[in-house]
């Protein structure tokens, strides 16, 4: 930060500024109002504002809008499918310039590192990386994850730079019921942020999840779930991502009363969606054209933002604050014409010239080679527990079919959507599989199978043919894990993902690439879903009702047990 006396001297006009915006329409997030006038930056900070400055660099945005940074409050960088510093390259241009993320997709896979991974990256992004400590490192005890953290692994990593408090606490019940293990990570960090994650939740019960100190929730699918939160103290996160779309069913309750207390979050976004659509600025200008007043907006995105999450150097385009600033060609467009992260400019040689961290958790998928007929399903119960797709939510049905046991086995059925689902234990701990099965892929031949298996990122499969689920598992352990299509023996498309079974080592361009032919293979097969390998990820998540399958079974969320 430059010299404090040497910052008031600018503000005041007595000194020039390092750069100055000239001539632009600064966004009033108090008011409302586009007031033209200049933006003075020294060092990392914004110093003056509306009145007329020099600066040693002047860049005339006459015409254009000043809008803080975006804040994206809650995402899995990892689920983005690229690194952290790939990661920043994708959005920071798009004007998103503060991220709190999670890292708990890496540290069910490996632990500690993979937390500090993100801490030490954080540190050379140009964008503001803000990184949670991992409350559910495993989500539940119904699964086998790569690594556990408890209340004592998570203070070693506490007080680094980019905390903000403990991430999203899934294991709900844990709090409500008062785990004594919840009980010892929420007494850590009490007197911080705790993140929320309590889809469904209501009532009393809702009441003790929310005494617990628990201050943001960005699991409300419906506008009467998010208000009973807003109405009890929660800070709601209006969530739009490549599977959890949300935006549409919250967006009527974001108004001028409801913005100081509302917030937005992806949750995720792959490089895909980002480059067809957008990040942020796509949940922006789409609350906009529904309905939503842009001031409302652009304080869910801004300012609303930084104050839930403590965060009281950002959010305004005011002096003092960091200049973590978008230049807009206009607040319905939302599309960035220029973007400073702290002081510094976006552009490709500042991206060039940032440090860098190595890549952790290679080699991590260590799962036993597997056969065809291990995919079969027995038992001598012809009524069968189905998943049922819900698209564009991570919330699934409870289904149940009939379906005949022919030769031991109760095969997947195509022309009912009744597909295989597996997944496979890959952490080298146990070796387990289990199997169920699944309607809404749409799947008519071979099988998809990725890492990206949320939480514990086993290997997840789902196909209507053992032989081609057997190849595409098989393969996912000769790739270091990613995403795979097999139909007829054959691979039709794969992304590689070799941090952890999670990132690619690839530029984000590449990444979407692949992600273009995999959708394609997989339209091949049938698939009806827009975004089925994420789709396929959260299936595997026993913490969102209402059926889900992980390495030991069938798990009937709303019970909060395995049922097969």
């Amino acid at each position: 930060m430059a010299d404090l006396e040497h910052r008031i001297a600018v503000a005041r006009g007595e000194e020039p500024a390092d750069i100055v915006l000239k001539n632009g329409s600064i966004f009033d997030l108090m008011t409302g109002e586009l007031i033209v006038g200049d933006v003075a930056i020294v060092g990392d900070r914004i110093v003056g504002v509306f009145e007329r400055y020099e600066g040693k660099r002047e860049i005339d945005v006459t015409g254009q809008v000043i809008v803080p940074g975006f804040i994206d409050t809650h995402l899995h960088i990892e689920s983005s499918l690229v690194t952290p510093f790939e990661f920043d390259r994708c959005v920071l241009p798009r004007g998103v310039t503060t991220a709190i993320c999670d890292p708990h997709e890496i540290a069910n896979v490996i632990g500690l590192p993979g937390i500090r991974y993100f801490q030490a990256a954080s540190e050379h992004t140009l964008m503001s990386i803000r990184v949670q400590l991992s409350s559910c490192v495993p989500s539940t005890h119904m699964e086998t994850a790569g690594a556990e953290l408890l209340a004592g692994d998570l203070a070693e990593v506490m007080g680094h730079p980019s905390g903000i408090g403990l991430a999203e606490f899934m294991n709900y019940p844990g709090v409500i019921y008062r785990d004594p293990e919840a009980m010892k990570k929420i007494r850590l960090f009490e007197d911080g942020h705790i993140d929320g994650h309590c889809p469904q939740l209501s009532g009393t019960d809702l009441n003790a999840y929310i005494a617990a100190g628990i201050r943001t929730e960005h699991e409300a699918t419906t506008a009467e779930e998010a208000r009973e939160k807003l109405r009890k103290g929660m800070r709601v996160l209006i969530r739009e991502g490549s599977v959890s779309k949300d935006m549409h069913a919250l967006q009527p309750l974001l108004t001028h009363l409801t913005a100081p207390y509302m917030c937005l979050c992806t949750d995720d976004r792959n490089p895909l969606d980002i480059g067809e659509y957008g990040h942020l600025d796509y949940v922006i200008r789409t609350l906009i054209s529904l309905g939503s007043p842009a001031l409302a907006v652009y304080r869910a995105a801004t300012l609303s933002a930084a104050e839930a999450f403590g965060l009281k150097d950002r959010g305004m385009i005011a002096p003092g604050k960091r200049a973590d600033i978008v230049v807009l060609d206009s607040l319905e467009n939302c599309n960035a014409q220029k973007v400073f992260a702290g002081g510094v400019e976006v552009t490709d040689e500042a991206f060039a010239a940032r440090g860098h961290v190595a890549p952790v958790g290679r080699g991590s998928v260590k799962a036993p080679k597997v056969r065809p007929e291990q995919f079969r399903a027995t038992g001598n119960r012809q009524e069968v527990d189905v998943i049922g797709i819900i698209e564009g939510k991570i919330i699934t049905e409870h289904l149940r079919e009939t379906v005949p046991i022919v030769d031991g086995d109760k095969a997947p059925d195509p022309a009912r959507d009744l597909s295989r689902i597996t997944v496979i234990e890959r952490h080298g701990k146990n070796g387990n599989i289990a199997s169920g099965f699944v309607k809404g892929f749409g799947l008519q031949a071979g099988a998809i199978a990725s890492t990206v298996c949320h939480d514990h990122h086993n290997i997840a499969c789902v196909g209507v043919d053992y032989a081609d689920m057997a190849l595409a598992a098989n393969r996912l352990s000769e790739i270091e894990g990613g995403f795979v299509v097999v139909r007829d023996g054959k691979v039709l498309a794969e992304l590689a993902l070799p941090v952890a079974g999670l990132m690619s080592l690839e530029p984000f361009e590449v990444v979407r690439d692949h992600l273009v032919d995999l959708r394609a293979a997989a339209a091949s097969l049938g698939v009806t879903l827009e975004e089925p390998f994420l789709q396929l990820a959260f299936l595997a998540l026993p913490v969102i009702p209402a059926l889900k399958i992980t390495d030991r079974g069938m798990v009937d969320v709303t019970k909060f047990e395995i049922i097969a």
